[in-house]
């Protein structure tokens, strides 16, 4: 039998910061209708908020790398810098007293969290021996599965009990809590650990990477042209009680938690399959989703197996970026920031199409469409080009 060596703790100080940042970034979703009524803007500007912090990531994060990067500044250092900043953003964003100034707020949040991101995966993976680095990137993002389960459903159910503005100070508690213990956990390396900056541009080269990269995109795009305006559609359109969104959330999260898990295990030998059959359940279920009707238990139905695909297909976008290259500090966020991108035209088209009045349901036919080119993304280097799962 073969011995897995135990992980170390660090790994999971790292899952946990993830963690935070992205029930920062999605917390948005489960109070729309509360954060619209506080600052007297309409669900799509809501919505956008999601896209702010999305952008912030997309724009911010490589331009941050690479100056570190080209100050040769430690990964730790790095990290715990980053993260301060990030913790005085996210307390602004909870202190704010305008949309202007939450949403300035929420691009801070981001323009740091795509960097933090990247640098906990590419910590996380010197932490470990080589034949051990999937499964504990893959414990990292757990973060990431974590947050619609735990997370979102956390700060929905504090925000209809206490308000919106207590949720956004727990996010910055926990925020404060991961940086401090990554400030005295961390192990200290020598500024210089990652390979220089004009070898990692080498790397960007390759076209398999930029095929990986666009796939992630166009997933987690298709997710949140839906998932950012779910409690509004559960609420005025299914009919569900709002506070009974919380644990329809909770129940989504559990659902990317169970396609985490499936993915996870078929990941490395089947990626093309894995992203492709994930891809073409999106499809079904946003466009099932979208025709339901009155049918609440189809309505319901469609949107726990949402939870099934999208964000659940993590492990199949990080094996792939994997395959096609060394998980180093760019790679790894810029991998970030076209996701974040991809989250960014989502969350905005699906408010687009709100405001041009053709109904709460439809950034569901919006997510199906980009879930359908992201099909097509799979579809075709595997028809056309079948060395490339080899490849990748």
């Amino acid at each position: 039998m073969t011995h897995r060596s135990k992980l170390p703790s660090t790994v999971y100080l790292l899952g946990l910061t993830i963690f935070s940042l992205v029930t920062a970034e999605f917390m948005v979703a489960g109070m729309m209708p509360a954060l619209a009524e506080a600052f007297s803007v309409s669900l799509a500007e809501v919505g956008n908020l999601i896209a702010f912090y999305a952008v912030g990531m997309a724009l911010g994060g490589p331009p941050v790398t690479i100056m570190l990067l080209a100050r040769r500044v430690s990964n730790k250092r790095a990290l715990v810098g980053l993260l301060v900043l990030y913790v005085c953003a996210s307390a602004l964003a909870a202190a704010a007293q305008s949309y202007l100034i939450l949403a300035v707020a929420r691009v801070a949040m981001g323009v740091s969290s795509a960097a933090c991101i990247g640098l906990s995966i590419t910590i996380c993976a010197g932490l470990v021996a080589k034949h051990d680095r999937g499964r504990a990137i893959s414990v990292v993002l757990a973060g990431l599965m974590l947050s619609p389960v735990a997370g979102v459903p956390m700060t929905a159910w504090v925000e209809q009990h206490f308000g919106w503005r207590v949720s956004a100070w727990i996010v910055v508690l926990l925020a404060v809590v991961c940086t401090s213990i990554a400030a005295i956990r961390l192990p200290t390396a020598p500024p210089g650990g990652e390979p220089p900056l004009s070898s990692q541009w080498v790397v960007l080269k390759n076209r398999s990477l930029w095929g990986a990269y666009l796939t992630s995109g166009l997933i987690i795009g298709a997710t949140f042209a839906a998932f950012s305006y779910c409690t509004p559609i559960l609420i005025e359109e299914v009919g569900v009680k709002p506070g009974h969104v919380a644990p329809l959330l909770a129940l989504y999260g559990v659902a990317n938690l169970l396609g985490n898990t499936l993915v996870g295990r078929i990941a490395d030998r089947h990626t093309m399959s894995a992203l492709g059959w994930g891809l073409a359940l999106m499809v079904l279920v946003l466009a099932g989703f979208a025709l339901a009707g009155e049918h609440t238990w189809l309505n319901l139905v469609c949107f726990i197996a949402l939870g099934l695909t999208g964000v659940a297909l993590n492990p199949a976008m990080a094996a792939r970026v994997m395959k096609a290259a060394e998980p180093i500090a760019m790679v790894n966020t810029l991998h970030t920031s076209v996701i974040t991108a991809g989250l960014a035209f989502g969350s905005w088209a699906g408010g687009a199409v709100i405001e041009q009045g053709y109904g709460l349901r439809a950034p569901l036919w919006v997510g199906a469409a980009i879930a359908f080119v992201g099909l097509l993304s799979v579809w075709r280097p595997v028809v056309f080009r079948p060395k490339v799962e080899a490849c990748v």
